[in-house]
């Protein structure tokens, strides 16, 4: 049974990117340092990394995870990871602004949905079949999400790093939510903690 499922890497402050947001810096200024644990995994940490790549059978994703634009596409853009991106599966970036279909190598196809984060989400249900859906981020298309309930497991990669400022997660989401923990591997890197999602 497909659920929806969303893995954020986030400082112990609750920022998942950092300031200023640039092409040097697609993550803004220090959100690089989140995600360490997934550059130099131990075991723990592999092991999480794999259930949460190997899961999702469709994604979805603001346009400001894909592109750093605003308004109309430089169809010269192809995403931040090159001509093979790590998903490999189909990947749904909400937007204003219409495109066509960009395939990538390694089987990911992104789709650009301008009719809002209902359609996104029925389109990336009906792709992936069996398997889960992954919100990928940003902030705000997760917190977007979180508050419409339609987020069923919220895992968090917690890095020991502190930012101050940036995209925080839970911004203008309910404080009706709930959170049960479910599972929490620790590394030096990162306490990766698994919450089942509900509301009061």
């Amino acid at each position: 049974m497909t659920r929806i499922t969303c893995n954020l890497s986030v400082s112990v402050d609750g920022f998942v990117a950092g300031s200023r947001q640039s092409i040097e810096n697609p993550i803004g200024e220090g959100g690089m340092r989140l995600h360490e644990w997934h550059f130099d995994p131990n075991a723990d940490d592999q092991a999480v990394i794999d259930e949460w790549q190997l899961s999702p059978g469709a994604y979805v994703m603001g346009r400001n995870m894909f592109s750093p634009g605003r308004g109309e596409w430089d169809l010269d853009w192809r995403g931040w990871w090159g001509e093979e991106p790590p998903y490999h599966a189909p990947v749904f970036v909400l937007t204003h602004h219409p495109r066509e279909p960009l395939i990538m190598q390694g089987g990911t196809t992104f789709h650009f949905v301008t009719e809002g984060l209902d359609a996104a989400l029925e389109a990336a249900k009906a792709a992936a079949g069996d398997k889960n859906v992954e919100i990928a981020g940003g902030a705000g298309t997760v917190n977007a999400y979180l508050q419409s309930g339609a987020i069923q497991e919220l895992h968090l990669h917690v890095s020991p790093v502190l930012l101050g400022a940036g995209e925080r997660l839970f911004d203008g989401v309910s404080a009706e939510l709930t959170l049960a923990p479910v599972a929490v591997v620790g590394s030096r890197r990162a306490t990766h903690v698994k919450y089942r999602v509900g509301s009061a």
